[in-house]
């Protein structure tokens, strides 16, 4: 429910767009969600040898338990040994067992970056050459499967629940006081503290499975439970329990004492002076107690999600924490309070209706929260993308183009719902007219005075009928019925905003995600520069012929390993690494993928151990065999291999 855009206000939304635009365009990096943007040995890459340790670098610390990083050879057995070891920054190392065979291995870690969500992935490197390998690269991640689903929903019940609970108290402090005694109003509220503090207990059982195997039977491991009481996530879940019962006792206040009328509450003419509102001076300092009160419970409600997720992350997290609170609670007091509305016009009974006054009060009430979204959206969108690029070419991007789409849904239909109002306000009451007409209920006063029973009966049927009567008249009124129609649109239009909304939450900020392209791109050209993928790939082969002076090392330079014409050099050493000149040396090389090959090439010799030859062609990109036939004598000769990426 919010006011026309007046011309001051398209005025504002103008230079917010205007200060989103600047924000956008120079805008400085930053991370909110961590992502895997390097690693030691790199994806695909193909070592000489063992490695005594596998390095992986993150945009953001993370959180590593005793199996988050594990290394498996080509049959699936580990290879590392130890816990993860943090050396500095945002890079964690695993050491491996020594003495590793030539062949495939897989890197596989399961991480929680400090935003709270569980980060999840695979890469492969290989030692010597590749090899085939019985590891599947894309392991699922804990989070997508069932526990995976269930901590989605119950993040989203809890925020529903959070909106429910402040939003209808707001809704009733703020617009309508007279909701605090309607039993509708009452279930509503309590109904959203059951639902959050059911969901707050739920999200603390399913996070340690969530973040490490995800598997269900560990929902209810108490080890695991321990782990996560120690976490940040944790810890703000504990919080917003605490904070749900002061929330318990605010609620009692509301619908306890703050319902009954004031006169019952006062013992002396002295105190029961009236204000200028008709409210006594006692139930005015009530209201204020709670609205400060329930102020402060709510902030602390919402500060619970934003100490652990995306704003307590990246830039300018002192900044983006205290807004994304009054971001919360913007969408609370909005979405809430037009849920209270909803079920005020629909359930409210006939002798306490939810008036003009109320409506038109939330109608002003709603309008600051959209303000307030605005405001702190903008920020939070320039924090989380970064670009205008990646409004369109993220995830996150586009959820957030679609959360603006029903925002501006909304408050097309929130403009009708304020049209609606205006003409309920403005023609006379249905009820009251056909009051005039109708004789008091009384009835019942014609029953004999010694029939009591008889009495209250009739009193009791009598009221139901008038309530009833005026119910319908009320009902009967078209600009009533319009309001309800355009109100219980918004509603639904907000139930699939908040569902927008949690899928953000849970999202790879764009930011992050161009900063992992960026860094994939610049590590695909480092490996160009030193001999992996499209690149001069170097191989360095060790050979021992048998016979004497048979060992030593041949390297073979391939430049620029790519398709089409390629110069090749090889160079061979001694075990002192002195040059040494060979009888004879032969390359040849295969793909086997393809059934091309072997191509035989036989170099040049161009000066002691040097050879060289231009013009090798290779047909196609893909993992080539690059066999070299090393001769030191007449009948002394190996022929040695390695694999190379090509293209």
């Amino acid at each position: 429910m919010t006011q026309t855009i007046a011309p001051r206000v398209r005025i504002l939304v103008l230079l917010l767009l205007a200060v989103t635009g600047a924000l956008l365009a120079g805008a400085a990096p930053a991370s909110a969600h961590a992502a895997l943007t390097g690693s030691d040995p790199g994806q695909g890459a193909v070592v000489d040898t063992a490695p005594a340790q596998v390095s992986l670098t993150f945009s953001e610390r993370i959180a590593v338990s005793d199996d988050a990083v594990r290394v498996l050879d080509p049959k699936g057995e580990r290879v590392d040994k130890g816990d993860p070891a943090n050396p500095s920054g945002t890079t964690y190392t695993v050491r491996l067992l020594s003495g590793l065979p030539d062949g495939t291995y897989t890197v596989a870690y399961q991480v929680v970056s400090a935003d709270s969500h569980p980060v999840a992935g695979a890469f492969t490197f290989s030692i010597g050459a590749p090899s085939e390998t019985s590891v599947p690269v894309s392991a699922q991640a804990s989070d997508d499967g069932l526990i995976g689903w269930l901590y989605g929903f119950g993040r989203y019940v809890s925020y529903a629940g959070f909106a429910v609970m402040v939003g209808g108290a707001a809704f009733v402090l703020a617009c309508w006081g007279g909701g605090s005694g309607v039993r509708a109003v009452q279930r509503l509220v309590v109904s959203g503290w059951l639902t959050l503090t059911a969901a707050t207990l739920t999200l603390l059982l399913l996070r340690g499975s969530y973040t490490t195997s995800g598997a269900v039977g560990d929902v209810f491991d108490l080890s695991l439970l321990g782990d996560v009481l120690q976490t940040k996530t944790g810890a703000a879940l504990v919080s917003r329990l605490l904070l749900l019962a002061a929330a318990a006792l605010f609620i009692a206040v509301l619908f306890g004492a703050y319902a009954r009328p004031s006169s019952t509450a006062l013992s002396d003419d002295a105190t029961r002076r009236r204000t200028d509102s008709g409210e006594t001076e006692e139930k005015r300092d009530l209201t204020f107690g709670l609205a400060l009160g329930g102020t402060v419970v709510a902030a602390g409600l919402a500060a619970s999600w934003a100490m652990s997720e995306h704003a307590s992350q990246g830039l300018q997290p002192g900044i983006a924490m205290p807004v994304d609170v009054v971001h919360l609670l913007a969408v609370a007091v909005w979405l809430g309070g037009l849920t209270t509305l909803l079920v005020a016009l629909y359930r409210a009974p006939a002798e306490t209706p939810v008036d003009q006054d109320a409506v038109r009060r939330f109608s002003r009430l709603a309008f600051g929260s959209v303000v307030a979204l605005v405001v702190t959206g903008v920020y939070q969108s320039w924090r989380q993308l970064g670009s205008w690029s990646a409004l369109t070419d993220t995830r996150y991007g586009q959820l957030l183009l679609a959360k603006i789409g029903l925002m501006a849904v909304l408050v097309a239909i929130a403009s009708l719902s304020r049209r609606w109002t205006a003409r309920l306000a403005e023609a006379p009451a249905p009820a009251a007219r056909e009051e005039e007409k109708q004789p008091a209920a009384g009835g019942a006063t014609e029953v004999r005075k010694g029939d009591d029973a008889r009495a209250v009966q009739l009193a009791r049927q009598w009221a139901a009928m008038e309530n009833a009567r005026q119910k319908r008249l009320r009902d009967a009124d078209p600009h009533r019925f319009g309001l309800r129609r355009s109100v219980l649109a918004e509603a639904g239009v907000a139930v699939v905003l908040l569902a927008v909304t949690t899928v953000l939450t849970q999202t790879e900020p764009g930011r992050t995600e161009q900063e992992v392209e960026a860094a994939a791109s610049a590590s695909a050209s480092s490996s160009a520069s030193t001999g992996q993928g499209t690149g001069a790939v170097t191989l360095n082969m060790p050979f021992d012929t048998g016979g004497e002076n048979g060992k030593g090392v041949v390297t073979v330079d391939l430049d620029p390993a790519r398709t089409g014409d390629n110069t090749l050099h090889v160079y061979a050493e001694g075990p002192d690494g002195q040059a040494v000149d060979l009888p004879e040396v032969k390359v040849a090389l295969t793909l086997s993928a393809k059934g091309i090959g072997p191509l035989p090439v036989v170099p040049d010799r161009v000066t002691t151990g040097h050879w060289s030859a231009s013009g090798v062609q290779l047909p196609m990109t893909g993992d080539w065999k690059i066999e070299v036939t090393v001769r030191t004598s007449d009948i002394d000769q190996v022929t040695v291999s390695k694999n190379a990426k090509i293209g």
